[in-house]
């Protein structure tokens, strides 16, 4: 197995709460209107995998893209169903490169087949991936670039914006995050050479970003999570919200110690009012508001997380503890349903990476490696820059 790809100087604890010379940094809304130049401003790719079963947010998206195309190369590796691909082929003609998933790959988890599909067209070192709810700026995409020359994967912070009720609600789980060392976000950031080299990352785990993460970390490379780099997202509607209750509570059987914090979460309140002590309540609740207002401040926070966005905390971290024991449930019962599949684990651990890793030879290597040997081409559907 060759080196991380990787500086040999650089400091990963350095680069957590420190910004580079392009600071201020925050996400915003596209506002490019015309395709811009042919030759991107940034050497970097963006990777976007999609998978719709409608186009409610087609023309937003792709008022993105063109904004997006005017700073850096961007591939979308789109598995929606042949209609709707066949429209937005229509729609990005020129724009992006827009392909399928490469069809030699298999795994449950539909998006990081399109991540390993996009890391094996990507055109230059340094990647982006992002959800589709995702909305960088070029200011964003600038300390990204400067960050990874420095460790092999970036992880920014989002905020929502617009801020409905759920979105609301949701902020609170992300300040708890951002005071305990980051949030999770919908994009991560990684050099393509240090991807490359340690096969990827394995397609039928829940919690992909996690997953991803510890995967560089135990192939040996370094990784920043720097709570000052702010990038847009879009929320999701109310449903959706609602529909991912238990299943982002499943992310936490990867992560032992959230886990039994959760589960204590229900049986602790119970205790509190069987007991007949709501100080313990109001107490415990006036906690977990100060604790989140931390991560609001952290780093500049308060310039895209509001004030009222703490007081979501408790009432986050009373779902978190009721939809635990719902994930634990899951857990017994097969997995968390995903795509027409039961994806059983939400992250393997680092312990059981490094065995893989290190168990890992030139033949072991992912199908998406050999294919982007094979091809230096999109797989199929391509409409190339």
């Amino acid at each position: 197995m060759s080196a991380p790809a990787r500086d040999p100087d650089a400091r990963p604890a350095a680069v957590t709460d420190r910004r580079p010379v392009t600071a201020p940094v925050h996400g915003g809304p596209a506002g490019a209107t015309g395709p811009g130049p042919r030759t991107p401003l940034l050497p970097m790719e963006y990777v976007l995998p999609l998978r719709w079963s409608h186009d409610t947010g087609l023309t937003e998206l792709t008022d993105h893209l063109r904004a997006l195309a005017r700073w850096v190369d961007v591939t979308v590796v789109d598995g929606s169903p042949p209609n709707l691909f066949a429209r937005h082929a229509a729609s990005w003609r020129d724009l992006v490169r827009h392909v399928r998933p490469d069809p030699a790959l298999r795994g449950a988890n539909g998006k990081v087949l399109g991540v390993l599909t996009g890391l094996a067209l990507a055109r230059h070192e340094h990647v982006v991936v992002g959800d589709d709810d995702v909305r960088y700026d070029e200011a964003a995409l600038r300390a990204v670039h400067a960050l990874l020359d420095r460790v092999d994967l970036v992880r920014p912070q989002n905020h929502f914006d617009p801020l409905p009720w759920h979105a609301w609600w949701d902020t609170g789980r992300t300040l708890l995050n951002r005071a305990f060392g980051g949030d999770w976000p919908g994009t991560l950031a990684v050099r393509r050479s240090t991807f490359h080299a340690m096969g990827g990352y394995d397609p039928d785990v829940l919690f992909e970003n996690l997953e991803l993460v510890r995967t560089v970390r135990a192939y040996g490379g370094t990784t920043a999570t720097p709570a000052w780099l702010h990038v847009r997202r879009l929320p999701p509607t109310a449903a959706h919200f609602g529909g991912q209750r238990v299943r982002q509570a499943y992310d936490d059987l990867a992560q032992p110690v959230r886990l039994v914090t959760s589960l204590a979460v229900l049986p602790g309140v119970l205790a509190a009012l069987a007991a007949r002590r709501p100080a313990l309540l109001l107490g415990a609740g006036a906690v977990t508001v100060a604790v989140a207002e931390l991560g609001r401040r952290r780093a500049g926070g308060g310039r895209v997380f509001p004030a009222h966005t703490a007081l979501a905390a408790p009432l986050w971290l009373l779902e978190r503890g009721v939809c635990a024991w719902l994930a634990l449930g899951r857990r017994l019962r097969g997995g968390v349903p995903y795509g027409g599949t039961r994806l059983r684990v939400a992250a393997h651990s680092r312990r059981v990476l490094r065995c893989r890793l290190a168990d890992a030879g030139p033949a072991d290597l992912a199908l998406w490696v050999q294919a982007g040997e094979r091809d230096e081409g999109p797989p199929v559907d391509a409409a190339r820059r």
